[in-house]
């Protein structure tokens, strides 16, 4: 964009306001015009900054409303007429507006320099119709976050336009941007923590050290196109603590139905066919997994369902292609009797040959062009790859494309899908000045001051609408489930309404599974918590036999698992082709001992969800998550690039093969300096134990595993290989087994602990409730001597929740010859398949507990 910079100088107290300690008001009248400028207090580790003036104003509908002030733990600490310092809850921050713009400075407890500070002379600044703010870059320091970001993790010395995009095959290490658009940059550092986030649905840019010159050094920049800066200081001294208060800000992550965390095919394939009709062609689908004995719980059915039966062969989204689908609602049936549920595609715009085109456009619904002043129109994706047709963006907030959305949304529930899937919501329009309506109620509204240019209210803004509309159909005509939207594009205000995300039109390639797992760190601490990939790649070439095998071994340990695609080829550029499990035969049973392992899993992983919908904690974690004091994890590029290894909860360490052929792997086990004895054991090989703090080369050929490294100590909750009923479901068309087999597997010290006793705590509800949550807590205590294993159990079970398993198996490693006491009782025992010994406990006499907030740590 043009660079139009003006610095406001010559800041004075607004002294009407500034009478109170918590919050800082000053203004400039420079050269004729007004800047406000505002700092304030929230609650420890929380503030809150304005940057405003009569031509940069903030947008009423921002992506989070203002918290609410906590500040019994505040106190001014020095003052003058042109500073103040406060300090909230042992955090100090001050505000000097000597002889330029204000300078914002925080610190944490005992440190002499601050982690955050704005650069001199330069801070806040009037850019055009928008702004930029300048802060000093920490060098050296972890970069992270700016929601989905190609990888590496680290974002330092990078420049990024904050966006969306439909960026159909990108490349991970390189395109920019991508699908989300969620301003939230934290600087880490074994010192602390600091995220800056900008509520803006605008246009903007970030610079993180990326630009220097002689005079300013490096810096940190963030440019936003339209309207005034309102964003959030968050100061931890951890990265959990950051982004913890993150979601006190934005909202906490979603309840997910426990059936998601199974395995979700996909193919744009199916759903596009003729011959075959799609219907019968998904309906073989179901039956080839169960002749190779593959359990698959959801389905996401692509848009080739709305496609029109006669030329223009389009999408038009809430239609139904009665040759493919001739029964939708039957088909809908049919399919869950086969224990499957149907994820629906759906697409906010309407090509010109919809058939409700014209009674949309007359209604309003559409963006208006103010040059024509009529209905803004576009080209829009249409069919294949790169094809497109004329058409209209639903207008969300109109009262009359809203609704019209809702309506759309609340049918398709009403016919049996499960999950609703906004696609193609990245709101690429071409032009800032299109006009909105703003006759929504959703939409929070200003006076006529504020214009409706598209650009100051942001694209964005249309993408959390969307979820508003979606999620709010959903609950209308199913009120006693949770609802559940997944979402391709996202800002922050998004989650509050789409429960899962995920990286989009990924390619296939040995670097694109490896710098996924670099989005999946990110997208975690921006609280896209049940977040994945295309297992396999959605284009590209078809993976080769090894390359799935070893992406679907990755996969199953992220909390979204799906194998989705749309293989594109000069011949075949609309229907595509589809990854299969089965699709080679020699690698067909070990996909199918996989995907039955993270059946196996899904207690675990949805423990995982449940502890991020009350602490914000992710599932997926940096190896220096909890880890701070370990130099290596700050040091060591390939720890802070993500790509290579990460935490599934605060039990696994999970690594990676990302070369064809490689039979080994190589994985840095972090050390804890509240823990010097701390070991890691391999999951995957008998008794073989690590120390922490060092690396390792692990045997990993792909026939068999990837690195999984577990903390000696930890445990983790499994159930059946299979797909099971979730506790709240009150059909079973498909006659799935009940959850009634819970077991976990343990990972004690060598011999015996010397007394110290390890505490694991996992969470479960009925899976299927809607907010607020009523979640039931288990526990289980164990420590060791030579011979045996002594395990405790307890539990907490919230008003109404009984649990369908009587007992709780205790699974020792392979080669563990130890016997375990259960709650004081000799357990009987069996082997496993896996050479496991596998102990039941009769949870009948087990005592109940206290509830628990949050996981222990061991």
């Amino acid at each position: 964009m043009p660079q139009n910079e003006i610095v406001p100088q010559n800041f004075q107290a607004a002294l009407a306001s500034n009478s109170s300690d918590f919050h800082i008001l000053l203004r400039s009248g420079h050269n004729g015009s007004t800047f406000d400028f505002s700092f304030e207090a929230l609650r420890p580790g929380l503030f809150r900054t304005t940057f405003t003036s009569p031509n940069h104003r903030l947008p009423p509908h921002r992506a989070a409303p203002v918290p609410e002030r906590n500040l019994d733990q505040m106190k001014a600490t020095s003052s003058s007429p042109t500073s103040k310092a406060l300090n909230v809850g042992g955090i100090t921050a001050t505000v000097d507006w000597t002889g330029g713009p204000p300078l914002i400075s925080v610190a944490l407890p005992g440190q002499t320099t601050p982690i955050h500070s704005d650069l001199p002379h330069r801070s806040y600044v009037a850019d055009g119709s928008g702004i930029a703010h300048y802060t000093r870059y920490n060098k050296g320091t972890l970069h992270v976050g700016l929601g989905e970001k190609a990888a590496p993790m680290d974002l330092s010395n990078r420049h990024f336009v904050l966006s969306a995009t439909d960026c159909f095959g990108y490349d991970v290490y390189r395109t920019d941007p991508m699908y989300k658009h969620i301003p939230l940059l934290i600087n880490a550092t074994p010192g602390g923590c600091v995220g800056v986030f900008s509520t803006s649905h605008a246009r903007g840019f970030y610079s993180v050290g990326s630009e220097m010159d002689g005079m300013w050094g490096r810096f940190k920049v963030y440019r936003q196109e339209h309207g005034g800066l309102e964003e959030y200081i968050i100061i931890g001294h951890t990265l959990k603590d950051v982004v913890c208060i993150y979601a006190d800000v934005v909202g906490y992550p979603m309840l997910v139905p426990r059936w998601a965390f199974g395995y979700l095919a996909g193919g744009m394939k199916y759903s596009m066919l003729d011959e075959p009709r799609a219907c019968d062609a998904l309906m073989e689908f179901a039956n080839k997994l169960k002749r190779h004995d593959i359990p698959c719980s959801g389905f996401q059915m692509s848009s080739g369902y709305t496609v029109a039966e006669t030329e223009p062969k389009t999408r038009n989204v809430f239609t139904w292609n009665r040759h493919r689908f001739p029964d939708p609602k039957g088909f809908i049936a049919a399919y869950h009797k086969e224990g499957i549920r149907l994820i629906a595609n759906v697409k906010p715009y309407v090509l010109s040959n919809h058939p409700e085109y014209e009674k949309l456009k007359n209604a309003g619904a559409f963006f208006t062009d103010p040059i024509t002043g009529e209905s803004a129109q576009a080209r829009l994706w249409s069919a294949g790859g790169g094809e497109s047709g004329v058409g209209g963006h639903i207008d969300f907030t109109s009262k009359a494309g809203y609704r019209w959305w809702y309506e759309g949304i609340r049918e398709l529930k009403r016919v049996g899908i499960d999950c609703i899937w906004n696609d193609n919501n990245e709101y690429t329009i071409p032009n800032d000045g299109w006009q909105c309506a703003l006759t929504e109620s959703s939409v929070i509204q200003g006076s006529e001051e504020f214009g409706n240019a598209v650009g100051f209210w942001g694209r964005a803004l249309n993408t959390e609408l969307m979820g508003k509309s979606s999620h709010d159909a959903s609950i209308e005509v199913e009120p006693e489930q949770r609802p559940f939207i997944l979402t391709r594009s996202a800002t922050a205000g998004t989650l509050r309404y789409c429960a899962s995300a995920w990286s989009g039109d990924n390619v296939t390639s040995w670097e694109g599974m490896k710098g996924a797992n670099a989005l999946s760190l990110t997208a975690g601490m921006c609280l896209m918590q049940c977040y994945g990939h295309d297992i396999g790649g959605f284009e590209g070439p078809q993976p080769s036999p090894e390359l799935l095998v070893r992406w679907c071994q990755q996969g199953i340990y992220s909390p979204r698992f799906a194998i989705n695609c749309f293989k594109t080829s000069p011949d075949n550029n609309s229907v595509g082709d589809v990854i299969e499990p089965w699709m080679y035969e020699e690698t067909t049973p070990f996909i199918r001992a996989i995907i039955k392992r993270r059946y196996e899993l899904i207690p675990f992983l949805y423990s995982l969800a449940l502890e991020s919908h009350k602490t914000a904690t992710p599932p997926q974690r940096w190896t220096g998550w909890g880890y701070e004091q370990d130099a290596e994890v700050w040091e060591n590029r390939i720890l802070t690039d993500g790509e290579t290894q990460y935490w599934l909860g605060d039990a696994l360490l999970v690594g990676g093969v990302f070369e064809p052929g490689t039979e080994t792997a190589k994985v840095y086990l972090p050390k804890d300096s509240a823990n010097l004895s701390l070991q890691f054991m391999d999951v995957n090989a008998v008794q073989v134990y690590y120390d922490a703090g060092q690396w390792i080369e692990v045997s990993s050929k792909w026939t068999e595993s990837i690195p999984v490294l577990a903390k000696v100590g930890s445990a983790i909750p499994v159930g059946r290989p299979c797909q099971t009923l979730s506790p709240g479901e009150r059909s079973n068309p498909a006659n799935l087994p009940l959850d009634d087999y819970r077991a976990v597997e343990v990972f004690p010290p060598k011999g015996s602990s010397g007394g110290k006793e390890f505490v694991h705590i996992w969470y479960e509800d009925d899976g299927v409730s809607p907010p607020p949550a009523r979640i039931s807590v288990f526990e289980v205590r164990y420590t060791t001597d030579e011979d045996k294993v002594y395990v405790e159990f307890k539990k907490e079970l919230q008003p109404g929740f009984e649990p369908a398993w009587k007992e709780l198996g205790v699974v020792l490693p392979a080669g563990d010859g130890r016997t375990v006491v259960f709650n004081g009782t000799e357990a009987a025992f069996v082997k496993d398949g896996k050479g496991r010994t596998y102990f039941k406990g009769d949870i009948g006499r087990a005592s109940q507990t206290s509830p628990v907030q949050e996981k222990s740590k061991i």
